[in-house]
């Protein structure tokens, strides 16, 4: 039985198992038989597949239990599932999981913050991740909320050359926000 695993957060589920039926677990009267090589060797009862498996000392695995009647082909199963682990863990290796990274100002930010966040977020953009970007408005500051549109849109413009707008800057309660995500191709 071989089982993947997604690991998120520290967290672990399945998401499927591949659960093959070998040998003696195969009960049905007769099944499509195919070779190690895969040249079929036609339909035959399980007991007679059975027997062939075992003078060639192979293992006798059901690939499709749907189909009618069901295909069981010759193999050794434990290579066959080292080799899937391998596949998996070499998928696994090549995965980049993005995350979304956040940059956060007030209205009133002075030019040589602003220049240090936007060289923090183009470092996020270039690699691989999502960033958002928010205004954080107190007080009086909530009559002015242009200010923190015009200063993203600023932003925006500045990562231009790296970044997309996936999200426009949108006013939700005291905080203005938007997405940039890297463009493709960087």
């Amino acid at each position: 039985m071989c089982i993947r695993v997604f690991i998120m957060n520290g967290g672990a589920f399945a998401i499927s198992k591949i659960v093959h039926q070998l040998n003696e677990e195969i009960r049905d009267k007769e099944i499509r038989l195919i070779s190690d090589v895969g040249e079929q060797l036609g339909i035959m009862s399980s007991d007679e597949a059975l027997r062939i498996a075992e003078e060639r000392g192979l293992d006798l695995v059901k690939i499709s239990p749907q189909a009618v009647p069901p295909v069981c082909k010759l193999m050794n199963y434990g290579k066959f599932r080292f080799e899937q682990s391998k596949k998996e863990k070499e998928a696994r290796k090549n995965q980049h999981v993005v995350e979304i990274k956040e940059i956060r100002m007030s209205p009133g930010i002075d030019v040589g913050d602003f220049n240090t966040k936007l060289k923090n977020a183009v470092k996020f953009l270039t690699e691989g991740n999502r960033v958002k970007v928010s205004v954080r408005f107190r007080g009086r500051e909530m009559a002015h909320t242009e200010i923190g549109r015009d200063l993203l849109t600023k932003f925006a413009e500045s990562c231009s050359e790296v970044a997309n707008m996936d999200k426009a800057a949108k006013l939700e309660g005291r905080n203005m926000s938007m997405f940039l995500s890297p463009k493709a191709g960087k």
